[in-house]
């Protein structure tokens, strides 16, 4: 395709992009959004410093949990898409977030999913009244070319902390860098992130995910090694045609957005050290690394890590199960007292049993902890969400916590 071509085809996507987002119709959207997930308890917590207390029980909130700018934004242009396009087919690249209220509650107003187990559809159906929304990760170049072609338009929500990594990896593309991404190879901001290193720059990728894959690679870059055993133990999660004796030369690393931070930073630092041992002086220039932690995942873990140093008997972390920054939430909670990822409140079953994610297993099971709910001492528990978990689930959490301490919950019915 010629350069003036490409630069039309580049202007009529650019035209199907859709803003969603006008003062005609923001309005009657925040109502609704308010209407779905707002929590006067979550705000009178807030107003008493993140604290309160009713009887033998104390709950303690977090200073910061829940919905994140990136996540609200996402919302609202889902809902809005909704209410402009009232008649038309709208589907969703899969999550709108990793949250399974949220997107019930898109299901619920028609928003088809275009992805997944049991999409409503697949790209081959769409046609060019269709609407599409790209969720708060992103997707993939080639996915999105797809849908392009069809001619539908588009209500891109993909967050800018997300679009500053894709920067970050093109332009390690653009000067011959290997981008080594931190996450996980099968999230959906993993997968576009990893697409914007390939596309037409060329570039190359590998995704790690823990402190043995970092060691792993840093032995390489060091030492070599068998290139076969290296393919095998990455082959879900490098670019196609990736040849570690080359494309390990000249690394910049990135990272999945939500990924734990002080995690991140030891990967980074090895590697930094396995290219300087490798090349001495010369590492400067075969070793890039930008800080592409997001703000307001960073902001919640900050936190969780304060309030860890209050007295505490548990702690609850709501949120789906395959939240990436809720995880890592838990995985913080964990080194210091019992903590449990739930759901919703649902899984507070009764004075002895939760029901919760296992980390470790991949598995909800059910703890018996009878100790925590024994009604006859006083208790702390304390509170946090992921960037996908709204408030009315974190007030469901709160007032089921009370409730099944045998409290009376009527004052907050006067909230």
């Amino acid at each position: 395709m010629q350069a003036a071509d490409k630069n039309q085809e580049k202007k009529k996507r650019k035209n199907r992009r859709v803003n969603v987002r006008t003062p005609e119709v923001m309005p009657h959207v925040q109502t609704e959004v308010e209407e779905h997930y707002r929590s006067r308890i979550v705000e009178k917590f807030r107003q008493s410093g993140g604290r309160y207390t009713i009887g033998t029980t104390t709950v303690i909130l977090a200073k910061e949990f829940g919905f994140c700018y990136g996540v609200e934004r996402a919302i609202d242009l889902a809902y809005a898409t909704r209410q402009v396009f009232p008649d038309r087919n709208v589907y969703l690249i899969g999550e709108i977030i990793h949250n399974p209220e949220v997107n019930k509650q898109l299901q619920k107003m028609g928003i088809m999913n275009l992805a997944g187990d049991d999409p409503d559809a697949t790209i081959n159906d769409l046609i060019k009244d269709d609407i599409v929304i790209v969720p708060a990760f992103g997707a993939e170049i080639q996915l999105m070319d797809q849908i392009d072609k069809k001619g539908c338009q588009i209500v891109d929500t993909t967050c800018g902390d997300v679009m500053r990594v894709w920067k970050r990896v093109r332009n390690y593309a653009k000067e011959g860098f290997t981008a080594i991404i931190h996450g996980k190879a099968d999230h959906e901001e993993t997968r576009a992130t990893a697409s914007r290193a390939t596309d037409s720059l060329g570039g190359h990728y590998l995704v790690i995910l823990t402190k043995e894959d970092c060691e792993y690679v840093c032995n390489y870059i060091m030492e070599g090694g068998v290139k076969e055993d290296f393919l095998q133990k990455f082959n879900n999660a490098i670019s196609s045609g990736f040849d570690p004796d080359k494309h390990l030369d000249k690394i910049g690393v990135a990272n999945q957005t939500t990924m734990l931070k002080g995690e991140t930073e030891a990967i980074q630092q090895k590697l930094y050290e396995a290219v300087k041992e490798r090349d001495r002086e010369a590492a400067k220039d075969s070793f890039q690394f930008f800080d592409t932690i997001c703000g307001a995942t960073q902001e919640r873990q900050d936190a969780l890590y304060e309030m860890l140093k209050l007295e505490m008997d548990m702690l609850l972390v709501v949120g789906g199960y395959n939240s990436s920054n809720t995880t890592h939430l838990v995985e913080i909670g964990e080194e210091k007292i019992p903590s449990f990822f739930i759901r919703n409140a649902k899984c507070l079953e009764s004075f002895e049993q939760i029901v919760h994610f296992d980390l470790d297993k991949k598995i909800e099971k059910t703890t018996y902890s009878g100790n925590f709910f024994n009604n006859n001492r006083q208790i702390t528990i304390g509170i946090t969400a992921g960037a996908s978990c709204p408030n009315n689930l974190i007030e469901e959490t709160i007032l089921r916590i009370f409730e099944i301490r045998g409290h009376d919950i009527g004052e907050f019915n006067s909230v």
